[in-house]
């Protein structure tokens, strides 16, 4: 097995000290941007890797960041779990995840025991544990970094990176009116999550645009699962008038409420027209493939971890772009 370089070899090569060396792998402020570069350079041409135990002891921090989530779908959290993992190991961090109850009383607690055991240098708040308030508090009580992920609270305050949930969904219900829909239902995600009430106010926002009355009767409650997708198509094609189009808040929604058309004997879109949100793998994998909406997770992600360990930005909050993605499962409505 070939021998590791070690520090004093880097800094030897680099013309600096040691301990300029650790500045620069701790990315530390007080290091000259020349000084910066050439150390750099000589820790990619050893492939030099500094060992984690020796980084802590010397500089008293862990190398390691928490992320907490709380989400059902499994293709959101993969995403997130991967941006957030890439933008980690680019700065010499190792990323803990851990999956919470954000609804849970012992919340605050659980997450404050978790960085105490593991010495946490800072931690990312995926939604809906971005809206907890009174973690918020604790954390800045602590001093601990954080940065949130589409945070509803508190905007203005500490880092954060988000999508426009609610011009997003707006663009979605428009291209469904543009099709000439005018019973348009909207399966909404869960309370707890930001998104969900967003993209709620997006979609009646393009009504509105439309001139078309918001019906009550046509919104029904998801929770960002297959099966709650099912019970809502269920509960909306048994409507005295159901609708020609669903707009559902993610993928998994729609992917149930395309199952139900399909078991009903429904054609898709001649007879409904069905759009998601996210563009996973399985909008496009699923017959007909989904129109939907595409958010950067995997970037939204890589970008927190980006804010949360590169000192020298000079920005807090970053917002990403979404893209419609149109696909066969949206077309003209039926005649009545």
């Amino acid at each position: 097995m070939a021998r590791r370089p070690t520090i004093k070899e880097v800094s030897k090569l680099a013309g600096v000290s040691f301990k300029t060396v650790s500045r620069v792998l701790n990315n530390e402020k007080n290091v000259s941007e020349e000084t910066r570069r050439r150390v750099e350079q000589v820790v990619a041409e050893l492939n030099f890797r500094p060992s984690l135990a020796a980084r802590t002891l010397a500089g008293r921090k862990s190398f390691q960041v928490g992320l907490l989530y709380d989400n059902p779908s499994p293709y959101y959290v993969y995403h997130l779990l991967a941006g957030a993992q890439e933008g980690c190991a680019e700065h010499g961090y190792r990323l803990l995840t851990q999956p919470v109850d954000s609804a849970a009383p012992g919340l605050v607690a659980d997450v404050c025991a978790l960085v105490d055991e593991t010495h946490l240098d800072g931690l990312i708040l995926s939604p809906p544990v971005t809206e907890s308030e009174a973690l918020l508090d604790e954390l800045d009580r602590r001093g601990l970094p954080y940065v949130r992920i589409e945070p509803g609270l508190r905007r203005d305050v500490g880092r954060s990176v988000t999508i426009d949930d609610a011009s997003a969904a707006r663009e979605a219900t428009a291209h469904l009116l543009g099709h000439g829909h005018r019973a348009i239902a909207f399966i909404k995600g869960p309370d707890a999550h930001i998104s969900s009430v967003e993209r709620l106010k997006g979609y009646r926002s393009a009504l509105d645009a439309h001139g078309v009355a918001f019906n009550p009767d046509l919104v029904v409650p998801g929770d960002y699962s297959i099966e709650s997708g099912r019970r809502a198509a269920r509960a909306l094609l048994e409507l005295p008038t159901p609708p020609t189009a669903i707009f559902a808040g993610n993928d998994d929604m729609a992917a149930g409420v395309l199952a139900i058309a399909h078991e009903r004997g429904i054609a898709v879109p001649e007879q409904l027209s069905i759009a998601g949100f996210d563009d996973r793998d399985l909008a496009a994998a699923v017959w007909p493939p989904l129109t939907t909406v595409r958010q950067p997770v995997h970037e939204l992600a890589r970008s927190a971890a980006d804010l949360l360990l590169d000192s020298k930005t000079p920005r807090d909050r970053l917002t990403f772009d979404t893209r419609l993605i149109p696909r066969a499962s949206t077309g003209p409505a039926p005649r009545r």
